[in-house]
């Protein structure tokens, strides 16, 4: 048996690591979920005189600590006094020492975001000229690096934990009692435990690193540690600890009380408790994510973390037991039809909950149609949305399979009873025991009475035959040692035959087999869909981006007269992701001045062959109005006398070409006049 499951596992396991492997170093450095949205003094700006301190307001609530906020003069040297403090919403500040000399100073960054990710960026602004400066800013931004790809490994396994911990506790609860006596029923739900604890335990020493320096030398850093856990998602991890301590306990009643319990009223009363005792264990664990994440800030979070928590609840359910099932019909000797239409019924309300609470979640994490498209996060919940449907269309399969199997006749049951106990076995060793045939005959035997009797009367005579091979063997054998020797021997070539039985009686079933197929499709499906969710809680809400832009280009315009709007590129090529800068002064009906700064992730010009720039109003049926603006160097691309009609919400596309052949139009909004 163990060879028939062990290809199949083995490449659910690399599939598993190859996917979580593709994503986690696409998606690293992690996107922020804070923007810097305002400073003073702004960016790039030149002032007069030294200022005394330096703000910044970002687009949500952070977390500072001192040291945030770092000011370093052109020489590298820190001017700042070290102390952050909170000047207004969502608006932070740090004092400057008098006595600033002429300059370019640079202002870096590092702080958390309200929804546990780590932001960082710089800036600099010129007391009186500007100046060279010997300060490099690293171009790693903070959660990236071999912490950075640890914690999300860590995040992923603690997903994927929580999974096979209450979706198999509730699989055999709910559908499939008998189950709490299979071992490897048991040794599934006990892995998801411990790996939901040991990710646990590894975020709690990672995420003083993970949030701050970045190095692995710091990982087991005790202060870091302390800080930690005086942090919302220290606290989210320490109650996912104590949560965890009471799931130890239910799984050692459900797996040793429960299964040993044979009166039935008994055993009901003890159904009805570990079903309340586990689902409050199960919503905690889950309110544990809901309380430190995405559904904690934003819109609404006093209906969006219970929505989070029945989120996951039926995730839970449906793919747990899912590779509860998957176990139970590879491993286990027989599984009642009765318990795969219970599961099919349940996992059909789990899919209802998540349609139900998906849709409200990309609501209020996407706030618009072109989030969808223009953000990493609306991206990533369109591939998610693919697989969830996919996943559901093996899943409707897997019903058709499970609803032939229920109506299945008793004479294949019988033949297939009667084909395993009529072949022989002497060929596989002269020295048999009789228990491996009878349990052969009892499996097939659930089927049908006449099968039963038809096997046993088989089985008979071939254990008399071994009884009497049985006896003369030890004869032949030296005394001695050699006595137990050969009594290992025969227990491991019983232990096969029985294995061999077994595999005869569940592969002679052919809708048993099909079932295992598409449940096994399933399983891949749901490892992929598992990976590409643990990427989309560390990607910004599209709507945070969307406001962080406008925030952004507000504040711009505010200030200067200007509108500056940023819009991310990938041409698909070799090197070419970037982000282009447009710049439009003064941004009002008539003519204007317009500037195209393309840049690399990094902050650094990015030299390309070409841009193209138009602008459409959808509204009025104004447009496109092409714009070819010249280069004027490295990165930057300029034109004057820019016509803008109309005063509207305008769609400013430009196009991007990166090589001969790669190329790629992108869009964004923007309030003009």
């Amino acid at each position: 048996m163990s060879q028939t499951i062990a290809p199949r596992v083995r490449t659910l396991l690399l599939l598993l690591l190859a996917v979580t492997g593709a994503l986690l170093a696409g998606s690293a450095p992690v996107s922020a979920h804070a923007a810097l949205t305002a400073s003073d003094p702004q960016q790039g700006s030149v002032v007069k005189e030294a200022p005394a301190q330096v703000s910044l307001t970002f687009s949500e609530g952070v977390a500072m600590s001192d040291g945030s906020v770092r000011v370093l003069d052109p020489k590298g040297k820190r001017v700042d006094t070290g102390k952050s403090s909170e000047q207004g919403t969502n608006t932070y500040s740090v004092k400057l020492h008098s006595g600033l000399p002429d300059g370019t100073f640079t202002v870096t960054y590092q702080v958390v975001s309200a929804d546990s990710h780590p932001v960082s960026g710089a800036f600099t602004f010129s007391i009186g000229a500007p100046s060279t400066t010997s300060v490099s800013v690293s171009d790693q931004e903070a959660g990236g690096g071999v912490v950075g790809g640890l914690y999300g490994f860590a995040r992923y396994l603690s997903y994927a934990g929580f999974i096979l911990l209450v979706g198999g506790a509730a699989f055999v609860l709910a559908c499939w009692q008998r189950g709490t006596g299979e071992r490897s029923v048991q040794r599934l739900v006990v892995s998801g435990w411990l790996a939901l604890t040991g990710a646990t335990l590894a975020m709690l020493l990672l995420r003083g690193s993970y949030t701050g320096s970045g190095k692995v030398g710091d990982i087991f850093d005790l202060a870091l540690l302390s800080d930690v856990l005086q942090t919302k998602t220290g606290a989210a991890l320490v109650s996912r600890l104590l949560l965890l301590a009471a799931g130890a306990l239910f799984i050692a009643v459900l797996f040793g009380a429960y299964e040993k319990r044979e009166d039935d009223e008994e055993k009901g009363d003890l159904t009805f408790g570990l079903a309340i005792g586990g689902f409050v264990v199960a919503a905690g664990l889950a309110a544990t994510w809901a309380m430190a994440e995405h559904a904690s800030t934003g819109i609404q979070t006093g209906i969006s973390m219970p929505v989070d928590v029945l989120h996951l609840l039926a995730v839970a359910v449906w793919l747990g037991g899912l590779s509860t099932l998957l176990v139970a019909l590879y491993r286990a000797p027989s599984i009642e039809p009765a318990a795969v239409r219970r599961f099919s019924r349940i996992a059909f309300g789990s899919v209802a909950v998540l349609a139900a609470t998906g849709i409200y979640q990309s609501w209020r994490q996407l706030g618009s149609w072109s989030a969808f498209t223009g953000t990493s996060y609306g991206q990533l919940l369109l591939v998610k949305i693919g697989l969830v449907v996919v996943l559901v269309g093996i899943a409707w399969i897997s019903r058709r399979w499970t609803a032939r199997l229920s109506q299945a006749p008793a004479a294949k049951t019988v033949k297939a009873a009667k084909t395993s106990a009529a072949t022989p076995v002497k060929a596989t060793t002269k020295t048999s025991a009789k228990t491996p045939a009878k349990a052969s005959a009892k499996t097939s035997a659930a089927a049908s009475a006449k099968a039963s009797a038809t096997a046993a009367t088989s089985e008979k005579s071939e254990d008399e035959d071994r009884e009497t091979e049985d006896e003369k063997e030890p004869a032949a054998t030296p005394a001695g040692g050699g006595d137990g020797k050969r009594a290992t021997q025969l227990a491991r070539q019983r232990a096969a035959v029985a294995t061999a039985r077994e595999k005869r009686v569940r592969d002679a079933d052919p809708l048993r087999s099909g079932l295992r197929r598409s449940v096994l499709a399933e399983a891949g499906v749901a490892v992929v869909l598992l990976a590409v969710t643990t990427v989309l809680t560390s990607t910004e809400p599209g709507r945070t981006v969307e406001e962080a832009e406008a925030a952004t280009a507000a504040s711009s315009q505010e200030a200067t007269g200007a509108l500056a709007v940023d819009i991310p590129f990938d041409t698909g090529g070799k090197d070419g992701k970037g982000l282009a800068r447009v710049e439009i002064d003064p941004a009002r009906v008539g003519g204007n001045d317009m500037h195209v700064y393309v840049q690399r992730p990094n902050g650094k010009a990015f030299d390309i062959p070409e841009v193209k720039v138009s602008f459409t109003l959808k509204a009025k049926d104004i447009g496109p109005l092409p714009v070819v603006p010249d280069r004027i160097a490295t990165g930057h691309w300029t034109a004057s006398g820019v016509q803008i009609p109309m005063a509207g919400n305008w769609a400013i596309a430009v196009t991007v070409r990166t090589s001969d052949i790669d190329q790629v139009t992108v869009d964004k909004n923007a309030q003009i006049g």
